[in-house]
This record gives structure tokens, C-alpha cells and sequence, in this order.
């Protein structure tokens, strides 16, 4: 890969990727999903969140991979897991799952010097009622996101799919965080914000890679970072779910790099 051209810049400052590049996209994708894939039996009630990382790294390094988190902006971990009310960013550590807790847990690998970033809930022993509804509308939001993208439509368009969808449904869409580019890199244009107005924003266009990760807040949409500078909760304490993929955008749709091999993307799918 060394030396490999990773496409232009269109007028928006978004790089625009080569077909040849969604194969490294697809790969990097794929083992981030089969390692929350192969993660799902280890969330249970009483583990410990910094085993679960622990779990995590272990398997990106058997993988081949690096952990794109740890030693980032000082991260010292290769997941963040966030629990209940927290809303991203949630530091791994000796605290237990308890009997109920839902969770998202996030985490990105670089294999072969592209990034695949991905996150989804799961649920340590029995699911409220209440928690269940507050994820399916997180995922429908999420999908109704990608549903919209496609070359000619805006990132208004995706951020208006799912802001509609969740508030029609009384939940509320986390202003404070957003989806990103990347590829080569980790972060990058555009922001992909998970609410807007039809037509606003810059066109969508074939070869652009970016995540869509919306947050969905059962109460207010407000959050606070915690002085740990890492760690964003709501505000009202209300519960909050977060689903993300990476995707890149197709001649006619696009492609979702972080598809789940078992099919587990929803913490309720056999």
C-alpha cells in the first residue's frame, strides 16, 4: 500500500475515493464487525468493561491489526464502552455490567492502513421494555440514514431521515457528536450531523467514505462531558443508544463497509 493515491479533494474539501479503494474499506469493516461479532458472548451481568477491552485488543492484535484508539489524542484503550445514560466515549474500567445494562460499544481497527469503525448496543442479561424501544428506533434511525444516501442527495438529507424518524417516535437526536470521514485516516470531512433539513449541506457523490452514528436520547438531546474530558452523558440522566457503520457512497447507493458477518448488528437478532 505504500505510496497508494487516495483520490481528490472535491470543492467541499471531501476526498473522493477510487473504486479500488472500497476492497481495503470492506476488509478493515469487516473485521471490526466480527470482532463485536465474536465479542457478544462475553457481555454478560458482573464483567468487568476494562475485560471487555481487554478482550477487544486482543483480538485486533491476533487479527493483524492496530487499535486505532489507543495512544489517540492520549486514549489508552481500544474500545469505548458507554453504559445506560452515557452517551459516547465511555472509558473502559473495573466497573461491572449489571443484570439490564445496555451498552455501546465502539471500536476501530487499521488493517493494512485503512480504518474500520463501527459500534452497536448490546444488552447484559435481561432487556427492559423500555430499553428495547429506545434501540430500535436508534437502529431504524440509523438505517433510515443510510437509506438516503446516494449521489444527488445532501447530508441534510440523512441528517433530516433520521431526526424525523426519532422524534416522530419521541426520542430525541444528540446534537453535541457526529459522523466523520474517513479512510486512510481516521478522521476526516465532511461531518455527517444526524439531523438537518432536506437539500441542505453538500452533495452527496460517488466515492466519498464517511460513518453515520447517530445517538438517540430517550429524554432531552442535551449531554455534559465529564472531567475526564472523555466521557458525555445526557444530561437529564435519561437512557441513550448509539448504532454506527462506515459506508461509501456508491454510482447508485452506497456500500456498508461494517456489515455484521453473524448477523448480529441488533443486540435482540438471532
Amino acid at each position: 500500500m505504500e505510496g497508494i493515491t487516495i483520490g481528490h479533494l472535491n470543492r467541499d474539501g471531501i476526498r473522493i475515493h477510487e473504486r479500488s479503494h472500497f476492497e481495503g474499506m470492506h476488509a478493515a469493516g469487516r473485521l471490526a464487525a466480527q470482532i463485536l461479532d465474536d465479542l457478544a458472548v462475553h457481555v454478560v451481568p458482573g464483567i468487568e468493561t476494562a475485560e471487555l477491552d481487554r478482550i477487544i485488543h486482543q483480538m485486533v492484535k491476533d487479527a493483524g491489526a492496530v487499535s486505532a484508539t489507543v495512544g489517540y489524542k492520549g486514549y489508552k484503550h481500544a474500545s469505548c464502552i458507554s453504559i445506560n445514560h452515557v452517551v459516547c466515549h465511555g472509558i473502559p474500567s473495573d466497573k461491572k455490567l449489571r443484570d439490564g445494562d445496555i451498552l455501546n460499544i465502539d471500536v476501530t481497527v487499521v488493517l493494512d492502513g485503512w480504518y474500520g469503525d463501527t459500534s452497536r448496543m448490546y444488552v447484559a442479561g435481561k432487556l427492559s421494555r423500555k430499553a428495547e424501544r429506545l434501540i430500535d428506533i436508534t437502529h431504524e434511525s440509523l438505517m433510515r440514514g443510510i437509506a438516503a444516501v446516494k449521489p444527488g442527495n445532501t447530508f441534510g438529507d440523512i441528517g433530516h431521515a433520521i431526526q424525523s424518524y426519532a422524534e416522530s417516535h419521541r426520542c430525541s437526536v444528540v446534537r453535541d457528536f457526529c459522523g466523520h470521514g474517513l479512510g486512510r485516516v481516521f478522521h476526516s470531512a465532511p461531518n455527517v450531523l444526524h439531523y438537518g433539513r432536506p437539500g441542505d449541506g453538500p452533495k452527496l457523490e460517488a466515492g466519498m467514505f464517511f460513518t453515520i452514528e447517530p445517538m438517540i436520547n430517550l429524554g432531552r438531546p442535551e449531554t455534559k462531558v465529564l472531567a475526564d474530558d472523555w466521557t458525555a452523558v445526557t444530561k437529564d440522566k435519561s437512557l441513550s443508544a448509539q448504532f454506527e457503520h462506515s459506508i461509501g457512497v456508491t454510482d447508485d447507493g452506497c456500500e456498508i463497509f461494517t456489515l455484521s458477518p453473524a448477523g448480529r448488528f441488533h443486540p435482540t437478532w438471532a
